[in-house]
Parts: C-alpha cells; structure tokens; sequence
C-alpha cells in the first residue's frame, strides 16, 4: 500500500463492516440470489468448487479455493450466465475419520459438527452457494447411489476381487492406492507403506488407460501441468511382450519390454519380489528357505526406495530356468528389488550390457554380458566394460541382424517374434487398477454378499443402501470394525435365502467424490441417482476449481467414472470438466499450513477484526492464484485500509451536488474518464483470461488513486463533475465480485435499489481508452533530458522535429552530431550522438 493510503488512528475503523457483511449475508440468502433452477439452462455456466473434507474447521488457505469460486460466480452473474454453484462435503474416508478417532467421538457425530462449523466460516466469507443442493456423501441417500455404482460397475465386470500385494499404512491400518502413496508414504500420515498380500476390491480402470491418455486431448483448457501429470501416471509404453518358456514345466512367462533389439543380448529374468509366479518358480529350489526370506525382505521395502536408481542392487536365484526364444539359451530367473509390479508385467528381460541397472545386478553376482549393440566408433568387450552402452548403435551377435542400426532393428525383430510366434508387439500402461477397498470403517459399505452355496452375490438393488451400523467399535485395528458388529455381517443370500455373510471392507473415499458433481443437478431424487436430461444440459462442468494435489486421483477417477457413464448410456458427454483451474497453497513461515506445524492463521480472528472483504481482498491480491503464497497478517492490514480509502471516496460522491455534464470535458476529466474505461477493460480481461485477481485488484486501486488526485481536499477538484460519479460507480461494480459486502452498501449509497448482482457488468468505450494526449519523455544518449506532450497520434517527423527544438535538450546537442532519433511510438525519444 503507498504511504497515502495509510491513516491515522482516529480513522481506526474505516467502516461499518460488522454490521454491513452480517446484513447482506442474509439479504442474499433470504431473496435466493444463488439458487438455480436447473430446469431452465439458458445461457448455463456451471462453476464448481471441490468440495471439502469435513474434517477441520477452515483456514484462509482453504479460502483461497472457495473464495477464487465465488469471485467467478458473482463475475458471470453480472455477465447475465444462469449460474449454478452448489456444495457438499465430501465426508467419509479416513481424514473424517482420524479426526473423530483424535477427538475421541463418533464419525458420523464429528463429521457433522464439522459441516456445522465449515458452513459457519464458508458463510462469514461471503461465500454464497445453492445450499439447497447440499449433498454430504456420508448419508445414506447420498452412497446409497456410491453403491449403486459399484453394482454397475459389477455388472459390466469392471469390479472384481483379487489377491494381490498392496500398499499398507500401519498408521492408518488399512490399504491404499497407488495414487495415495507419496514418495513410498502415506499421503495422510507420512508414514512409510509395506506391502501386504490381501484379497482386495479393484474396479478395472486400466480398461480405460487408452481414451483416459487420449482424451486428455480434448482438455483444452486444462493446466498442462495436470495433463502432464496425468499422461505420466497412465504411462503408456510400446514394446513387444516375449513368451519365455519355462525349462521343465509347461508355463510360459511374460514379459515387456521396449527395447527389443537387445533380445540376443540378454543373459537373465528378473522378477519383482510381489510377481505371481515367484512361489511356484522357488517351489523346487534347494535355497528355498533362504529366498523365501530375501524376497520377504525385498516385499517390505519401500517401493520409491527400490526404483531408485542408485539402490543398492539385492536379488536371489529362484532356482528356476527359461529358454531365450532366439537363440534357445538358458536364463536363470532371479528376484531383484530394483524389479516394480507397477512397471510393464513385473518381470523384465535382464540386458547387462546395455541397461544400467541390470549391469550393476550382473557385476553384483557375477552373470553374463552380452554385448549386441555396439558403437561405430568404439568397439566394446564385455569383460572390461566400466558401464553399459545404452545409446543408439550397430546390431552385433545378433544372429542375421548384425550390421543393422539398432533402431531399425526395432520393428524388424518384432515382426521376427510374431511371425515365429515368440511373442507380439503390445502396449503397456503403468496404470494399474483402482483399489478401493479400506479395511476402515467411515466409509460406504461395499455392496456384496458371501453365500457358502452361491459364492458371491451382489445386493439387489431394491435393497440398496446398504446401511453402515452406528454402533461399532470404529478404532482401526487391522482388520475392517464392521467385523465386529454381527448383525452387519450375518445376512440371508439373495439368491437361496440360506445364511450368508456381508463384506466387510468399506470403499474408497474417491468413489464417493467421482461422480457428486452429477448429483447436485437433481440432489433430491429417490429412484436414481440422476437425471439424465437435466445432466446433460447442464454438464460438463463449465468451471472447475480445485487444488493440484488432485491432479491424479480424484481428477482421473472422476474422468473414469464419467466414461464408464457415457459407455452404459446415463449421460451424454465423456468428459466432466471442461475448464480447470488448480489454485497454488498460501503457506505460513515458509510452509504448508497445518495445526502440527504450529502455523494455521484461521479466518475467524482476522473476520472479527477486518471484516470479510479485507480478508477476500487479501486472499486475491496476495499474488498470482495458480502460484503458491505467503500468507501476512500485515498485508491484510494493508487490504483493510484500501477498503477504507474506497469507502471514503464514495462517502465523499454521494455528499456532493454533481453538475450537468458538459460536452466538453476538462483535462483533468478527460484523464479521469479515460482512466476508468481503461481499468473496465484490464479487469474484465483479467477475469476472462486467466484468473488475474490480483492485477486486476491492483487496477481497481490506480482508479481509486486517479479518483482522488482529482477530487483533492473535498473543497474543490473535480468532486461535483459527472465524470467522478461515474468513476465511483464503476469502481464499485469492479470490485463487487472481490468484496461483495461493502460493494452491496456502497451500491445501495449510490442510490441504486437492487442488489449489486442484480446490475450488468461494465463496458468499456474503445474511443474513451485512446490517449488523446502523450507525455514523452526524451533522452540523449540514453540520459533523460526533457518531457513534452504531443497528441498521441502525431506524425513521427513531426515529432522528431519537436524534439531536436526542445529547449531543454539544445544545449545537450551544441558542437555535437546527431547520428539517429529513436522512436518509440508514444513513450519514448532517445537522441543518440557520434
């Protein structure tokens, strides 16, 4: 803030903003100015908030995502869009959960104190929504349609159960995704994941990897960032898939690779510790003990750790053999930690010579090195080799392939596999299925039932939902709570009416979020969970904002959710949000905010002391919205007394008598005039092109300033001229989506009877923006000597001319040569001497 907009401390409380903000609160709510009806989708922007986790009260870093929202909302209401802006609380899963287990009281009773508290400070913002759509996805009406889903899902056998080796928090006690594991821990806990082998629920998302990689194509005006991210995870590799057939045994084992050009050149198998086939492959091995406990210990290691590069390189011998198909060598097939399940089939053909890893894995113990691609320049020898050789080169002991260029070799040894039959070429996605099942209790009971006659049997739907039992012991211990509760799991078959038992695991908090933007358009139906017709007139989402740390998981399920509708026929479109925008964290003291780090600044304090608006204002101004902040209590200080100022400046208009308009303008309002519409255009385009709050709030204070430099003390100025109404006006209108309370009263002081929002949105004048006259400043040699002022559309001789007979810059040129005049068309003359 500049020194002229600091006060003094009579001037301590700038304006009514406790009794202002409360007021318009509830004048919003009682005349439904944020309430849609979706029957009608003329002129339709969707604009949406990722709705919270009810597991805290906020902070202004949570702000920042609702507040951005609003801005939009208010911004596209004054533009004339029907806006619908609804939310919910995304409210099982384990942050609720672990907050209730912290607080020592139910789930459900302390997700629900918390939306109480959470609608408290959303509402002390000035955050306005269609609460009448509220959904809150813990309640039975709401996963009464999550279940449904899997049901569908099941269906079309895209839901399975397996066993499988999965990632374990011993934290949190239960499973997670592969998405939920940062950096080899938990992303809620920080604790570091092991792996667990456990029959688990999977829906088959790796069924969608392909139109999941190439719809990202589709998302124009998506960040990059998120496509990039999201296009990593799936992952997609070309390559050929190899058949090795075991010695002894009829089985064949597969594996990928994108680098087959180097088949004569591998020596080994190496498999992950978690690969299906292991136990079989030791089975017979007479060091059966001692591999069963290296692989045990390579299990337990961190998966980040072992896909290190510089990982220390472990592995044992299964005691087991196949055959290269080319050349019918025999390759003995170890484990070897620096192996992933995630990366192609979770066993790999080992390369010394010309793969990094498998070339510090065959010196470690002492396995052959193959030579097969060589460098023109540099012959090597595998004996004396220091590294492997992983660039491009010339195919050599490569059977009728030598001489080739390795790359060219690519295609040629892939057409020899599959017209011999070794293997084809395939496409490999590092993708992997989507694991829901929590053996926690806070979440939507998985809707299937274990019949000792039938097998598994899914809950007809006419029984749905599935109710989650209030009294549980829910503490995690391991094993899923709902265990324990016996009139959950004893049930009848539906299918014989003999006894049966329920499943136990509870969903995945992400299924809950992967489709409640469909809900909100018709929130109260009872026979499904949508309307389709009103879906699709108001979907894909038009805005959507919500935080990069969900660029992978709720991002890509919710796309995958979204595809799987298209593909049965319950919506019309394939993609959920057509515009996204990830806001950037507002950090304290260098970091994230969070109550352990002794950093959290809550709103509440802040409201009570400045006011909503200061905190908006500051919230937006604080720097670019897609860039992470630090937050000041200092420079909502600075927010409060800019309100001040305009508070003022409109107390000041609204006492003056204004004269007729002239038709022809002063100097000082034609400045004031041109000023105005040049600010109406930067905003408008900063809120169309980019989110660019915060130099769109600083144009909006330049206006102020050029407001008053000619309103001067209130005793003469510009103070009764037209043109300075009109400026407060559209002062005001600018800066009501920001700080929409005190924008409402000063609207109401300006003699205007309807709500702000109730006002179209400003229109700049094209021929009011041109500069009609041009300060130039101008310079010899680089050193500022003189200003003047020409008309902006003056003639560049005749304004060179103007500039040689300046009589400031004559003396600098006596006795001296002119070599050149620059120009820069109406902002700059330089003189340049010999």
């Amino acid at each position: 803030m500049t020194n002229d907009q600091r006060l003094t401390t009579s001037d301590e409380k700038f304006y009514p903003f406790d009794t202002i903000e409360p007021k318009w609160q509830k004048f919003w709510r009682e005349n439904r100015l944020f309430n849609v009806d979706t029957k009608n989708p003329k002129d339709k922007y969707y604009c949406l908030m990722m709705f919270p986790y009810p597991s805290a009260a906020l902070h202004v870093g949570h702000g920042r995502n609702y507040i951005i929202g609003d801005v939009v909302v208010r911004y596209k209401k004054m533009r004339g869009y029907n806006v619908l802006t609804p939310m919910g609380f995304d409210a099982f899963g384990l942050p609720a959960e672990n907050a209730a287990i912290k607080g020592g009281i139910h789930p459900k009773v302390s997700t629900l104190n918390n939306i109480s508290t959470m609608k408290r400070q959303l509402n002390q913002w000035g955050v306005e929504y269609d609460w009448e759509r509220e959904v809150i996805s813990c309640l039975p009406e709401y996963y009464k349609w999550t279940q449904w889903i899997f049901l569908k899902l099941y269906e079309k056998n895209l839901a399975y159960k397996k066993k499988a080796f999965v990632n374990w928090c011993p934290s949190c006690k239960t499973v997670l995704a592969n998405e939920q594991v940062i950096n080899g821990a938990c992303e809620r806990c920080d604790s570091e994941v092991s792996q667990k082998d456990l029959e688990q629920w999977f829906f088959r998302i790796t069924h969608y990897a392909e139109r999941l990689l190439k719809d990202l194509g589709k998302l124009t005006e998506w960040p990059e960032r998120v496509k990039t991210m999201q296009s990593n995870w799936i992952g997609r590799s070309t390559g050929v898939e190899i058949d090795f057939k075991i010695d002894g045994s009829p089985k064949i084992l597969k594996c990928f690779t994108t680098r087959i050009d180097t088949i004569y050149g591998a020596t080994f198998i190496c498999l992950a510790p978690e690969h299906p086939m292991v136990s079989s492959l030791i089975a017979g091995a007479p060091n059966k003990i001692e591999a069963e406990r290296a692989i045990q210990k390579m299990r337990g290691e961190s998966k980040i750790e072992r896909a290190q590069a510089d990982i220390t390189k472990e592995g044992v011998f299964t005691g087991s053999y196949v055959f290269n198909p080319v050349n019918g060598n025999k390759m003995p097939v170890w484990v070897a930690n620096y192996i992933l399940m995630e990366y192609g089939t979770g066993a790999i053909m080992a390369v010394p010579a010309h793969d990094t890893r498998d070339f510090e894995f065959a010196k470690q113990y002492k396995l052959p090195i193959e030579v097969v691609i060589d460098d023109p320049k540099n012959s090597f020898d595998p004996v004396t080799m220091k590294e492997a050789y992983t660039s491009e080169g010339v195919m050599v002991n490569s059977d009728k392939f030598n001489g080739i260029p390795s790359e060219q070799a690519i295609e040629k040894i892939a057409d020899y596999f599959e017209e011999n039959k070794f293997g084809k070429r395939a496409i490999q996605y590092k993708l992997r299925d989507w694991l829901i099942s929590r053996q926690r209790y806070w979440g939507a009971p998985i809707p299937m039932i274990y019949c000792l006659k039938c097998g598994t049997v899914p809950v007809p739907e006419k029984d749905l939902p599935v109710l989650l039992p209030e009294n549980v012991e829910f503490r995690p211990t391991g094993e899923s709570p709902l265990k324990l509760s016996k009139d959950f799991v004893n049930t009848k078959c539906p299918k014989c009416g003999g006894p049966a038992t329920r499943e136990t695991d509870t969903m995945d908090t992400f299924v809950d979020s992967s489709w409640y933007y469909l809900r909100y358009i018709t929130p109260h139906l009872k026979d499904k969970p949508f309307d389709t017709k009103t879906v699709n007139d108001w979907l894909p989402v038009d805005q959507y904002i919500g935080g990069i740390e969900h660029a992978i998981l709720h991002l890509l399920y919710s796309r995958f959710i979204t595809k799987f509708f298209s593909d049965i026929g319950i919506v019309g479109f394939d993609e959920p949000f057509k515009n996204l925008f990830t806001q950037g964290m507002i950090i304290k003291d260098g970091a994230k905010m969070s109550k352990s780090k002794g950093n959290v600044v809550s709103p509440d304090k802040l409201i009570e002391s400045y006011g909503a608006d200061t905190v908006r204002l500051y919230t937006l101004f604080i720097g670019p919205p897609e860039k992470d902040a630090e937050w000041s209590d200092r420079g909502a200080e600075g927010a409060y007394r800019f309100l001040g100022r305009v508070w003022r400046l409109i107390e000041k208009v609204c006492s003056s008598q204004f004269s007729t308009l002239n038709s022809q303008l002063t100097k000082e309002e034609e400045a004031l005039k041109r000023k105005t519409h040049q600010t109406i255009k930067k905003v408008t385009e900063d809120l169309d092109e980019g989110f660019h709050f915060n130099t769109a709030i600083s144009a909006i204070m330049e206006l102020v300033n050029a407001a008053y430099d000619l309103v001067g003390s209130g005793t003469g100025g510009l103070l009764g001229s037209p043109v300075l109404r009109d400026a407060a006006e559209r002062i005001v209108l600018l800066l009501s989506p920001f700080v929409p309370h005190i924008a409402e009263e000063m609207w109401r002081s300006l003699g205007h009877n309807e709500s702000i929002l109730k006002a179209s949105w400003p229109v700049y004048d094209k021929s009011a923006i041109l500069e009609q006259v041009v300060t130039i400043p101008i310079q010899v040699n680089g050193k500022l000597r003189s200003r003047i002022e020409v008309s902006s559309d003056i003639k560049e001789d005749d304004l060179k001319a103007l500039v040689l007979s300046d009589a400031k810059v004559r003396p600098h040129l006596a006795g001296k040569t002119v070599k050149d005049v620059i120009i820069i068309p109406k902002r700059l003359a330089n003189i340049v001497l010999r």
